[in-house]
């Protein structure tokens, strides 16, 4: 149970700094030493009660999902209207996790099969996931790698990440990569630094990223001396994960100022959540309010078909809906992309309105975001330049060197000049 000086935190508000001993509460480190992890310590803080049948069914939830939160993330729940609470309903059990839809899998995205590596997920050509942590600040309900939620036999050990290194440095097609887990930002500075210094130094590795919520969750993990130290990589971007207005709170601002004036893009991937944020008035405000932190939208997701995850699912149509109220709406550079991740590690394919209407052979015809109906004129003497692959001898002036020339693989197999495929023949 929290002590009556952290209740005063919660009860007198996260913003009282007159309030005795609150540096603590700005340290990151006291944040993790005090999650919530049980539903008598969120009566406590949110003076709520739940009847016994209700708290023997949260148990049920918790004995297969674990529930750990923040006491910042938690601060910022409504406690009068905690049922309706966005920030409640991503951090607290609910007995549906427990339901088990006919379309749910474990691994929905077949990460596990497609990783030739310890903690190496290898689906797009030039591009690798590493798994370098699986620990979290607060475990999302929405996760899609549930299965690993507070399973310590998945933490990689030093020998695990040293063998995803090396698998790094022996395929030369690997130009990015991105961290992530659970929470890369959960290791200590030391640790994640060595991680980023050895890749760093591969040749061939032109750009690498860091997945992580703490901004959203825990947003005093991102100190000055982080920053500082991270500052010093120039191909570093930084993803996080806000999925609602109210989750960007002057703490969350001050966690990104210090990543974006150390030089760092701060990306954002948001998931798209039943109760939560299906509302295309809610999502222009988020992504509105994300670029006035300087945080760049990113994606849009379907909510995954992991385990438990079915209530928090839409439909592919309220994410179209939510797409149309953005485009022309607002800023072009507030506007992400809306996703599906494919089931079956098929990737992340774009969902989008139809905005090209038809076409012939000298003209296509479009409609913008109001309905007007219009046609763009086709050039009448264009003749691209076909691309032999002998870069030495052609006028357009870009020499690539041969191991840019990576096999063709898929729709881009049967539009390229070099090579001769004209039907894709599925493998199994």
């Amino acid at each position: 149970m929290l002590k009556t000086m952290e209740l005063l935190y919660f009860r007198e508000g996260r913003q009282n700094k007159n309030t005795a001993g609150y540096h603590y509460w700005e340290d990151w480190r006291w944040q993790l030493a005090n999650t919530i992890k049980t539903v008598e310590e969120i009566e406590q803080i949110l003076n709520i009660t739940f009847d016994e049948k209700k708290k023997k069914i949260l148990q049920l939830t918790l004995d297969k999902f674990p529930m750990t939160i923040t006491p910042y993330y938690l601060s910022l729940v409504d406690s009068g209207d905690y049922e309706n609470d966005p920030v409640f309903k991503q951090a607290f059990p609910d007995v549906r996790e427990l339901e088990i839809s006919p379309a749910d899998m474990v691994d929905p995205l077949a990460e596990e099969h497609d990783s030739p590596a310890p903690g190496i997920t290898h689906r797009y050509p030039d591009r690798v996931l590493f798994h370098v942590s699986n620990s979290c600040a607060m475990y999302c309900r929405h996760c899609t790698r549930k299965r690993k939620v507070g399973d310590k036999d998945f933490m990689p050990s030093y020998d695990a990440v040293q063998e995803g290194i090396k698998y790094i440095k022996q395929h030369k097609e690997v130009r990015d990569i991105l961290l992530s887990g659970g929470d890369p930002f959960m290791l200590p500075d030391e640790r994640l630094i060595d991680i980023l210094d050895q890749i760093s130094e591969i040749q061939h590795v032109e750009v690498m990223r860091i997945g992580t919520r703490t901004p959203v969750v825990l947003p005093f993990r991102i100190t000055k001396e982080l920053a500082e130290k991270l500052s010093k990589y120039d191909n570093l971007w930084i993803n996080t994960h806000f999925n609602h207005p109210k989750e960007l709170t002057t703490e969350a601002k001050t966690a990104i100022q210090r990543l974006v004036r150390a030089g760092i893009p701060v990306g954002n991937q948001s998931v798209l959540l039943a109760d939560v944020n299906d509302c295309p008035r809610i999502m222009k405000k988020l992504v509105q309010k994300l670029v006035q932190f300087r945080i760049r939208p990113y994606y849009i997701y379907q909510c995954d078909l992991s385990e438990g995850l079915e209530h928090f699912r839409t439909c592919i149509g309220k994410g179209i809906e939510i797409m149309e109220s953005l485009r022309g709406h607002t800023s072009g550079f507030a506007i992400p992309t809306y996703v599906i991740d494919a089931p079956g590690g098929g990737g992340k394919i774009p969902v989008m309105p139809n905005y090209l209407i038809s076409w012939s052979t000298n003209k296509v015809i479009l409609r913008n975001y109001e309905g007007v109906i219009t046609t763009y004129e086709e050039p009448c003497n264009y003749e691209h330049t076909k691309c032999d692959l002998k870069c030495d001898r052609c006028n357009l002036h870009l020499k690539l060197d041969k191991r840019d020339n990576n096999q063709v693989i898929g729709i881009e197999k049967l539009l390229c000049d070099y090579d001769e495929t004209i039907t894709l023949k599925p493998a199994e």
